[in-house]
């Protein structure tokens, strides 16, 4: 009789290969001790803990679904290439109960197993309606699926003999945005998934919007690359295209109160709603169309506020009202509670109705004095000051007609101003980087404003400026000096931008009798500002 009674045991400890034996969870179970050798890691640290703890967080997924070559960290945190092809042991229920196998050294593998790996992954590429890509920056694409040819013409070879391919066929237009993305990526100091949406010329000529899903992957001492999906989202784009034509129909209607148009088929519950609806909610990357209307009304609407909202529709459809209006909070797309106006009216077949349409409008911090992100003032405290101020002027005006000239102290004027372009930062940078160039812009108008002016935050990117004890000449002076302070380049993070403002004026006049008047006739002077080449319009004192 052999003294050892289980050979075969003794036999896997002489083993120079690493034997590796989990549970169906992954939990090591067993690991002989070429582990250690090839590792560095003691086998009794290993043991108990999940093999997915020493792969690659980013090859986690891949060898989950059974593809054998991974990266593995090692004692001195390094990652190495390895291949382990695990075999399952199933009970009689065909559940896995443990999975064993021998773990190579990728250096040690044939090239019958790379050319195996490579061409799973081909075959993989095959059923995606995209083109994937790695790319690094002077390489160009270092790696493109067969699909640019049938997507765009251009063959893999011809696309990846020049490292400046991509960016030649980039829209023009579409070019420095596209670029100013590309070159964040390429020197980002973490890795992270981003989007990005442009136009590209194929081939033939032809002009077609593609999506761009991608992945920055930053590792030390290794240039940062980029990996991604294009897809083609023409047709998706034509159709949004088609809704913002449609939006322009309704747009001189709605500038005076800047409202956001819905279009609801209670049908099918989808609703439609303009680019200015989601922007007054936040939701500017949001699409113009959602199929389960009401879920998302709901999801948008603070619960407190829900019941209240649905019953306002809900006895319009049951002919208690000729139509409904309804103020609810809801939650913006950077995470705070805004004050909404919503209204509609629907319209009825045999008695049913089958359609409703209405708008939006931003309250704008009803439910608070001050604006939460840039601690100015918000709409309600402004129009109260508006309104003494317009209080005052008209105790003037009755104490004589030469009075306002002589009591300087009554005179006053409203000032509007957006950013142009704006949305163009959202949509480059992101929504956190909006932010802060809104509240350096706050912190900027605070600083050309006298202790007796007032400064808010009207919605958006939209400011007011009451300026008090003023003539007009003064009033235009003072809009020129803040025009002037809102075009010098802003410094946020890594991003230099510049962003001017379009101003309207409008100084104190009888013709003007209530905050509204005022501040509808601001809108207007400042529309008209952004065609002017200072950004300054004063309305005329005959409107």
């Amino acid at each position: 009789m052999p003294a050892d009674p289980t050979p075969s045991a003794h036999l896997l400890r002489l083993l120079p290969d690493v034997v590796v034996q989990t549970d169906a969870r992954w939990t090591v179970t067993y690991l002989n001790p070429a582990w250690q050798t090839l590792t560095g890691h003691a086998v009794a640290d290993a043991l108990g803990r999940s093999l997915l703890d020493f792969v690659h967080p980013d090859d986690n997924p891949t060898l989950r679904s059974g593809m054998p070559v991974f990266r593995l960290r090692f004692a001195d945190r390094a990652y190495r290439w390895m291949r382990l092809q695990l075999q399952p042991e199933t009970d009689a229920a065909d559940r896995v109960v443990s999975r064993q196998g021998v773990l190579i050294e990728v250096a040690d593998v044939t090239e019958q197993v790379l050319v195996e790996v490579r061409q799973r992954f081909l075959r993989l590429l095959e059923t995606i309606d995209g083109v994937v890509w790695e790319a690094e920056r002077g390489v160009g694409n270092t790696f493109l699926s067969p699909q640019v040819e049938r997507l765009f013409g251009f063959t893999v070879e011809q696309w990846r003999a020049d490292p400046g391919f991509w960016r030649s066929r980039v829209h023009p237009d579409d070019l420095q945005a596209a670029l100013a993305i590309d070159n964040a990526a390429y020197d980002a100091t973490h890795s992270y998934a981003y989007e990005m949406s442009y136009r590209l010329i194929t081939r033939s000529g032809e002009v077609v919007w593609v999506r761009d899903l991608c992945r920055t992957v930053v590792e030390a001492e290794r240039p940062n690359r980029m990996i991604g999906l294009m897809i083609d989202v023409t047709r998706q784009k034509q159709a949004e295209l088609e809704l913002l034509r449609s939006d322009e129909r309704y747009a001189l209607a709605t500038r005076g109160s800047n409202d956001g148009i819905w279009d609801w088929d209670l049908r099918t519950d989808v609703l439609h709603v303009s680019g200015r609806f989601n922007g007054i909610l936040g939701l500017d990357a949001t699409g113009p169309v959602h199929a389960d209307g009401w879920h998302f009304l709901q999801s948008r609407i603070d619960p407190d506020d829900r019941a209240r909202a649905e019953s306002a529709y809900r006895r319009h459809l049951a002919g208690d009202s000729p139509n409904f209006s309804v103020d609810f909070r809801a939650w913006h797309g950077s995470g705070r509670l805004v004050w909404v106006n919503w209204r509609g009216v629907a319209r009825f077949e045999d008695g049913i109705a089958v359609r409703m349409a209405g708008s939006l409008s931003d309250l704008a911090e009803r439910g608070s004095s001050y604006d939460a992100l840039t601690n100015l003032p918000g709409r309600p405290l402004f129009r109260d000051r508006l309104d003494h101020a317009i209080a005052l002027h008209r105790e003037g005006l009755a104490a004589g007609e030469d009075a306002p000239a002589q009591n300087h102290t009554t005179m006053f004027a409203v000032l509007m101003l957006d950013l142009d372009g704006f949305k163009a930062v959202n949509d480059t940078h992101g929504h956190h980087v909006g932010d802060q160039l809104l509240q350096q812009v706050a912190r900027r108008l605070e600083n050309c404003a006298r202790a007796v002016d007032l400064v808010a935050r009207m919605s958006g990117d939209e400011f007011n400026v009451l300026l008090e004890s003023v003539d007009s000449a003064e009033a235009v002076e003072r809009a020129q000096q803040i025009a002037a302070a809102l075009e010098i380049p802003y410094r946020i993070g890594i991003h230099t931008l510049t962003s001017s403002a379009s101003i309207g004026v409008v100084h104190c006049t009888p013709r003007l009798v209530t905050s509204d008047d005022y501040l509808r006739a601001a809108d207007a002077a400042m529309y008209e500002a952004k065609t002017l080449p200072f950004g300054v319009c004063v309305l005329p004192a005959a409107v």
